[in-house]
């Protein structure tokens, strides 16, 4: 079973810490760049019709791209770390005696010395695999990356949609069931900050800093974003009509 598969250890991939680092980050940004539309459809005072629209275009249309951003980004490292482990093998194969020094170097520099240093040089050289992931490690200090590419572009395009479309739910109830518009912004406004709340406290555990630093962040930052995209709504809409 390769890292690539979807399970591994028995754990379902998407639950992997890595991945919800993905969701994580995918739903902060789906929440606010739609909710930065409906705020600046509010300012212009919109129909609701509009608000929908130009809302879903940038769910799909953004969460499409943030995907394939990360696809291509996870991919561009991993592609990167081969180059650099198959350049390892060469040179180990044309110019063992020179990494056989450089292994020595490394492992000098952290404090061995004698017998003891030419013992674990011994051991490492002994076999190719060891001997280039510790020059991978040590040397150039490269780890590979364990995400796999499709998976990491999955999680984003989910989070992206599912935490994004939140800011748009109240409008498409009232559309449905022919609601009131007045407030439509107002419980929007409630909706994404409690989602942003819980996006930031999950950012807070995938970055192990204070819950409450986390949730703070998340939600101000939404929350500037949708200020200045309803003023901008306001003025153009002042500017056009």
């Amino acid at each position: 079973m390769t890292e690539d598969k979807m399970h591994s250890e028995g754990k379902i991939w998407i639950f992997d810490k890595a991945y919800i680092s993905e969701f994580v980050y995918g739903g902060i940004d789906g929440a606010i760049t739609t909710f930065a539309v409906v705020a600046g459809a509010a300012g212009a005072q919109a129909e609701i019709y509009y608000v929908l629209l130009f809302g879903f275009a940038n769910l799909i249309a953004d969460g499409f791209s943030m995907s394939v951003g990360n696809f291509f980004s996870v991919k561009t490292e991993r592609d990167n770390f081969e180059k650099h482990k198959q350049v390892e093998y060469w040179e180990i194969e044309h110019l063992r005696e020179h990494e056989v020094q450089e292994i020595r170097e490394i492992y000098a520099a952290k404090g061995l010395t004698g017998q003891l240093l030419e013992d674990v040089v011994k051991v490492i050289t002994s076999d190719k695999d060891v001997w280039v992931d510790t020059m991978m490690k040590e040397e150039l200090e490269m780890s590979k990356e364990t995400k796999a590419p499709l998976n990491t572009a999955f999680a984003t395009f989910v989070s992206f949609n599912v935490v994004g479309i939140i800011p748009l739910l109240s409008y498409v109830i009232a559309l449905i069931f022919d609601l009131n518009e007045s407030r439509l912004f107002l419980i929007s406004c409630i909706a994404t900050g409690i989602a942003l709340m819980i996006v930031g406290y999950l950012k807070s555990y995938v970055t192990e800093k204070p819950w409450v630093r986390g949730v703070l962040e998340t939600v101000l930052l939404g929350g500037l974003a949708a200020v200045f995209a309803y003023f901008v709504g306001e003025v153009l809409a002042g500017w056009f009509t």
